[in-house]
């Protein structure tokens, strides 16, 4: 076996038993191929079941960027194979080449041993992978399928056992004539990752291809509370249904009195609890309800005992967020069922999605693999690229970004993707006690996070000095600059101000205005800058493109819309976008005359001179500006009409509603505001932001800050 040749177009993902977390490479796989190209399919040749969806099919599917429906993704059924193993392969390869002819690559992912596992398993998935044409990544488990102490999490294996299991995988392979592209260990004991990574590329040097290693992540094998409710039978009573997402971390058996039970809880754990115990049911809300005890999961009430009507009437009148799922189960069958479920990573669950990408991050040599797929780019740039791009750009500009509404779940929950895929430092403002009990709730893990008062006395008087020095002008007194920076906005600003922070978003709770003016009054524009202006950046189904001012300025002058013009181009480059700027007009050359004409062929005059080096055209309309059979018409020798990307327009009216429009009609997605012009970035959100919406502008500041960082460090 050797390496895939260049121009390969899919990828099949194998392993030789199951329980190996297939389903974390395969999203990790269909995540790097959509870094590369924008058509980017997903194919199961065995279905997992043909009585209910497949889960994991599902949340391929799900992925932003794929765009197939279920049936069309599946080839065939076990029953299929074991009537007639030809007949299957052969509708494989049908079924497969009509998801082919859609995608530009395709991750086909290998069945899950979920019938009856025979040793021919594997065979039959290196014949459906050389018939393919597909190499393979294999896959192998850093545990045993069996046993283990908790959730059927299995027995983990040494190194040694790791590579033997591999080597004789990789013979199967080879026997049945499929192409080995990579290895990969997954769910491997943290403590001996590096040594699995050393020893299986020993035991295989015959063979050489890369080998990574993943380990084993307790919240990828937690089931969730939703995976309990299923498996023992069960109904919730009570509780926010959206918690039985929560991942359930241990599970505590409340056989006992309250007193003895207490000391017992755990964080992230099920309380199993007899359901005529009302004491004990009762212990454990006040227990969550305190915050002075681990954060629960959720509660079994098992025996299907109807809870009495006066403890009814007492939970009717409190707020009940924790999932009380009823079960008609006994206690040792509710047990037995609780600690043999299994979590899964699957669509409904966005905490374990994140975790298996950022794991798969850490672990796995991206730019390797991506040479390893060999898919051509296709220089296409798709609204799902450009949010990769971001987040890479953030990484690299390793920043730390203030978030001043901690309590706003939208943020708690971008914070905890934020924090699992790495892309800044985090802190964010509120009362530490409040906001780590909400996110515990929620089930975010901000243990990475700096969690802020804006009372804090020691930053609070050292806030207000500074506060008191910048604005002595204006008759600012240390009294009532104690006060001001108590305020969120204010104390992140000035912690942006002092160094304590490279950035900071706000505005999913403040208005515009709330959230910008500290930053006028406090961190000021730049020298050579004269107005702060914002930029959408406006992703496209195949390009993004720069539109200014579209927030910020109303009317502005000729002068204010150079100066926007200089700044956007500015921006554009530190996302990848090559500037060449377009002043918008409703006439485009000389063809037209008026004020408003006028003041943006004033404009494009301003620019010329301060930036002679910046490709830039004005006055244009915006058709001559985007489409080049346009452009050949009415400007045939400008090196911007027909192919702008940072479009600057001539008043508020005019952007606003021209970037809402594009949005909505041309199905673009629009990022930003995008403040611009600040010596330090600050950035505002609309209070309608999505979590998506906040992990893009803060990986946007992030970039800022780098940008910013880099150029103080050029100007000393």
């Amino acid at each position: 076996m050797g390496l895939m040749s260049l121009g390969t177009r899919s990828v099949y993902v194998a392993s030789p038993e199951g329980d190996t977390g297939k389903s974390t490479v395969a999203l990790g796989l269909l995540d790097t191929l959509l870094r590369e190209t924008d058509r980017v399919g997903v194919f199961r040749p065995v279905a997992r079941s043909v009585a209910e969806r497949d889960y994991v099919l599902e949340l391929l599917l799900e992925h932003d960027g794929v765009d197939l429906d279920y049936e069309t993704c599946i080839g065939v059924s076990y029953d299929d194979v074991h009537a007639n193993p030809e007949a299957a392969l052969s509708r494989i390869v049908e079924r497969y080449k009509a998801v082919e002819e859609q995608c530009g690559a395709v991750v086909i992912l290998g069945s899950d041993y979920t019938d009856v596992g025979t040793p021919t398993e594997l065979s039959f998935n290196a014949r459906v992978a050389a018939n393919l044409g597909a190499p393979v990544v294999l896959v192998v488990g850093g545990r045993s399928p069996k046993g283990g102490d908790r959730f059927g999490s299995g027995c983990p294996r040494t190194a040694d056992e790791i590579a033997q299991l591999a080597e004789v995988a990789v013979d199967e392979l080879r026997s049945e004539h499929a192409t080995l592209l990579a290895v990969i260990a997954n769910r491997v004991d943290p403590a001996i990752v590096s040594a699995v990574r050393f020893t299986v590329g020993l035991t295989l040097s015959a063979t050489p291809v890369p080998v990574w290693a993943l380990p084993e992540d307790p919240l990828l094998v937690a089931p969730t509370m939703q995976n309990l409710l299923s498996a023992t039978q069960g109904t919730l009573v009570k509780g926010d249904p959206v918690l039985l997402q929560r991942p359930v971390f241990g599970v505590v058996v409340a056989g006992m009195s309250m007193v003895n039970v207490l000391p017992r809880l755990t964080e992230g754990a099920v309380v199993v609890v007899p359901g005529d115990r009302v004491d004990v049911l009762l212990a454990a809300l006040l227990a969550q309800s305190s915050g002075t005890f681990p954060s629960l999961a959720g509660i079994l009430l098992n025996g299907g005992f109807t809870l009495p009507d006066q403890i009814e009437r007492l939970l009717a009148g409190v707020e009940v967020t924790l999932p009380i799922v009823s079960t008609p189960l006994d206690t040792y069958e509710t047990t037995v069922r609780v600690t043999r479920s299994r979590g899964r990573l699957a669509a409904e669950s966005r905490a374990k999605y994140d975790q298996a990408l950022a794991l798969f991050e850490r672990s796995v040599d991206r730019p390797a693999l991506t040479e390893l797929l060999a898919v051509p780019h296709t220089g296409v740039v798709t609204p799902l690229m450009f949010e990769h791009q971001l987040l890479e750009q953030a990484r690299a500009a390793e920043a730390h970004i203030v978030l001043p509404e901690g309590d706003d779940d939208r943020i708690l929950l971008a914070a905890d993707r934020l924090l699992r895929r790495r892309v800044a430092q985090l802190t964010i403002l509120g009362d530490e006690g409040d906001v780590r009990a909400r996110a515990s709730t929620l089930g975010v893990d901000l243990a990475d996070a700096r969690v802020l008062s804006p009372l804090d006395r020691d930053l609070r008087e050292r806030f207000a000095t500074e506060y008191t020095r910048l604005r002595s002008h204006k008759g600012m007194t240390l009294d009532i600059a104690r006060d001001t920076v108590t305020d969120v906005s204010y104390f992140g600003t000035m912690m942006v101000h002092l160094g304590l922070a490279d950035g900071m978003v706000s505005g999913a709770a403040h208005t515009t205005a709330h959230t910008i003016r500290p930053s006028f009054e406090i961190i000021r524009t730049k020298p050579d800058v004269a107005v702060v202006s914002s930029v959408f950046l406006m992703a496209l189904a195949d390009r993004v493109l720069v539109y200014g001012d579209c927030a910020v300025i109303p009317d502005p002058t000729s002068e204010q819309l150079a100066d926007i013009a200089i700044s956007s181009s500015a921006t554009a480059a530190q996302f990848g976008i090559e500037p060449r700027v377009a002043m918008l007009s409703y006439s485009t050359g000389s063809s037209g005359e008026g004020a408003d004409v006028d003041k943006v062929r004033r404009a494009t005059e301003l620019v010329r001179e301060r930036r002679p080096d910046l490709p830039v055209e004005g006055p244009i309309q915006y058709d001559a500006a985007a489409d080049a059979a346009v452009a050949r018409t009415k400007l045939p020798d400008s090196q911007v009409a027909g192919r702008a990307t940072v479009f600057i327009f001539p008043d508020l009216n005019t952007g606003n509603n021209t970037y809402k429009a594009v949005q909505r009609s041309a199905g673009a997605v629009a990022i930003g505001p995008v403040l611009q012009g600040l010596n330090k970035p600050v950035n505002d959100l609309s209070r309608g932001a999505l979590v998506d919406d906040i992990v893009n502008t803060v990986a946007i500041t992030a970039i800022q800050a780098g940008a910013a960082r880099a150029a103080a460090v050029g100007a000393a």
